[in-house]
């Protein structure tokens, strides 16, 4: 059925739907912006100190949304002081504005808001890139920059351009040894890291009914890995079915597209023909299917994520290694996703095969996936169900990391080179496990802080460390900018080249100034030495697809702090072309792409006549001056009226902060 209270018309799909139901300004047509009503938020601590201040600086007083959620996943190790006194704050800040938090160890953001706040037609926002993982519920659940989350906190509407709706049929069931995390990496394979920009996946038809929701959390977090906006899965029996596990069934909606829905693209998998797949180093791009690569040296493997978080994912790897041990030379990770898959992985037994195994058991959390911890060693082989394998990412700089589904790494570990799961069960006389899960999970909320009311949260103060800063002033964009090229890169550089997380970095991300010292330091590690010498403004030219990955904004506002103004380049990912117009830096593509070639580390450039440039009814073209080459490039800009205002003013809070105070 279509959601209720919709109107008739053209046969519409669940993302149609649920755009249409939120909808509060523009048109839906692709390439407008529109701006949508948001119902919760998501925050984690790499990303959520920085909200925390934003909404201090926005001068809000209490969230505006129907719920929002801190959680405390990423940077759990606690080396130090610092992760603790980051801790304390993100608690204080949620009982100072109204925020459910989520205490260290409560489980990875992404499947525990599935299991304890997700429903089906609602609106999600997160400051993490995966937040699209709830696009399993019948969710439009869409990551962006913090400052964007910050917004929707206070009640504005979420800001983007309308994608195109991506149809993916699904016919078939999966092979035995198959999973969902082979069809994501099938996308992949076909597709790209880029394939799917400016789109939303909604994956539909006869196939679906072999694949539970947290098959479909499978599919939808690793949308963000092909660039997509959103996934959007519709909400049907087996939506009905793990929120009856979760104790939730009253939160259940129905929503399918409907008949004779129609799509701006079309794409079809038959489930039947897929074979287990792992992405080579260094990029989630690089699919081969695992036949290809077997044979290869395995020295760690990792179960966990965000990825792959759902019991079923723990248990099929019991199930595989009970009665066994894996290789010598194999360190064999399990993180358990939340602390309820843990409590029901104990529950079934599972917990005991995986450590009689020699598995090392870890806390629930991102670890390894933000590279905080389980870093690999230099030229050996990591296997991981994580979603990203981008370079020095697992906290090494020459790692060789690849992704793979929990039948694929289980299979290695017990063997100790990469493996294909049919084939290690074909030696090993296995058959497909047969997995009794409970009907009912063990629901536990502990954990789970509730916002105090309001008459109390209005006395609770922020308590600040002293690696917490504040956030740095933003001034409007002058006229005319002049400065050096500091930087050039080739394509596909992710936000963890340019502020990288991992056990050296990730500790900062409250202080800018301090972490500012880390940007762009994989690509050029004197890049912050010259920023400073450099005293002013400056540029960065990038090649296609620049920003892909996290959405940690923290890659524009430190850079920004360093004197970036303006970058150049062939094509931007969509939260970081994002997050760089929140902080103020104008980002340009080039007309022609060839001109990349041009242009120099050192090349002096200049843009004139800016304010003119950005006037809301202005042309979105501009010419770059090289005095050094003695040549004009031709860019555009993709910036709505609204942006090119908040790009003048130097970003977003200081062009909205008083209409938010008012």
């Amino acid at each position: 059925m279509s959601m209720p209270g919709m109107q008739g018309g053209a046969a519409r799909s669940v993302a149609h739907q649920l755009f249409a139901a939120h909808l509060v300004s523009g048109r839906m047509a692709p390439g407008e912006e529109v701006g949508l009503r948001v119902d919760q938020t998501l925050t984690q601590d790499a990303t959520g100190t920085l909200v925390m201040q934003e909404l201090e600086a926005l001068g809000l007083d209490r969230v505006r949304t129907e719920v929002s959620v801190q959680y405390v996943d990423h940077n759990i190790l606690q080396a130090d002081e610092r992760n603790a006194e980051d801790h304390i704050f993100l608690r204080s800040a949620c009982r100072r504005f109204g925020l459910w938090y989520s205490k260290p160890g409560n489980g990875v953001s992404h499947p525990t808001h599935m299991q304890r706040f997700g429903i089906p037609g609602k609106t999600l926002a997160g400051s993490d890139s995966h937040t699209c993982a709830a696009g399993s519920l019948g969710m439009l659940a869409v990551g962006v920059g913090g400052l964007e989350v910050a917004l929707a906190m206070t009640g504005q509407p979420l800001h983007l351009r309308m994608p195109h709706i991506w149809g993916v049929r699904l016919t078939g069931e999966l092979p035995p040894w198959v999973s969902a995390k082979d069809v994501i990496l099938e996308m992949l394979r076909r597709h790209g890291v880029k394939g799917a920009v400016d789109r939303v996946l909604e994956y539909y038809g006869p196939g679906l009914a072999g694949l539970s929701a947290m098959d479909r959390h499978v599919i939808a977090n690793m949308g963000a890995e092909l660039g997509a906006t959103a996934t959007v899965f519709p909400a049907d029996d087996a939506v009905r079915a793990f929120l009856r596990m979760e104790g939730r069934e009253e939160d259940f909606t129905e929503i399918t597209a409907e008949p004779g829905a129609h799509y701006d693209l079309d794409e079809e998998i038959d489930l039947s023909t897929l074979e287990p797949l792992i992405a080579r180093p260094s990029s989630p791009g690089n699919v081969v299917p695992v036949r290809e690569a077997a044979g290869e040296p395995v020295s760690q493997v990792v179960v966990g994520s965000s990825a792959n978080p759902g019991l079923r994912d723990f248990a099929v790897t019991a199930a595989m290694v009970h009665g066994r041990q894996t290789a010598d030379g194999v360190s064999f990770d399990v993180n358990p996703t939340s602390r309820e898959i843990l409590q029901d992985l104990t529950r079934m037994g599972a917990t005991f095969n995986l450590i009689t195994a020699g598995a090392r058991l870890h806390q629930s959390g991102c670890l390894g996936c933000i590279g905080m911890g389980q870093a690999p060693a230099v030229g050996h082989n990591s296997l991981r169900t994580f979603p990203r394998n981008f370079p020095g990412r697992s906290g090494t700089e020459e790692d060789a990391v690849w992704l793979c589904s929990p039948e694929t790494a289980a299979a290695s570990a017990l063997t100790g080179v990469i493996t294909d799961p049919r084939d290690w069960a074909a030696q090993a006389r296995m058959s497909p496990p047969d997995l009794r899960l409970p009907e009912r999970a063990a629901i536990n909320t502990a954990a789970l802080e509730p916002p105090p009311p309001p008459d109390i949260a209005t006395g609770v103060s922020l308590e600040r460390g002293p690696n917490i800063s504040a956030l740095p002033e933003l001034d409007p964009l002058p006229d005319t900018l002049e400065g050096p090229v500091l930087l050039k890169a080739d394509d596909n550089v992710s936000t963890d080249e340019i502020s990288p997380a991992g056990a050296k970095a990730l500790p900062f991300r409250s202080n800018i100034p301090k972490l500012a010292e880390f940007s762009f330091t994989r690509l050029d590690p004197d890049y912050p030495r010259r920023a400073a010498e450099a005293g002013g403004a400056h540029f960065v030219v990038g090649g296609d697809n620049y920003g892909q990955g996290s959405s940690r904004e923290h890659a524009a506002i430190a850079p920004r702090y360093l004197g970036l103004r303006a970058v150049l380049s062939k094509s931007f990912a969509r939260i970081h072309w994002q997050n760089l117009a929140n902080y103020g830096v104008l980002a340009l593509e080039f007309d022609d792409p060839g001109d990349w070639e041009r242009i120099a580390v050192g090349d002096q450039l200049r843009l004139a006549g800016l304010h003119a440039s950005l006037a809301p009814d202005a042309e979105p073209t501009l010419r770059v001056r090289n005095a050094t080459q003695g040549e004009d490039y031709a860019v555009h800009h993709r910036l709505s009226p609204r942006q090119r205002q908040t790009v003048l003013a130097g970003g977003v809070i200081p062009a909205l902060a008083e209409d938010v105070r008012r």
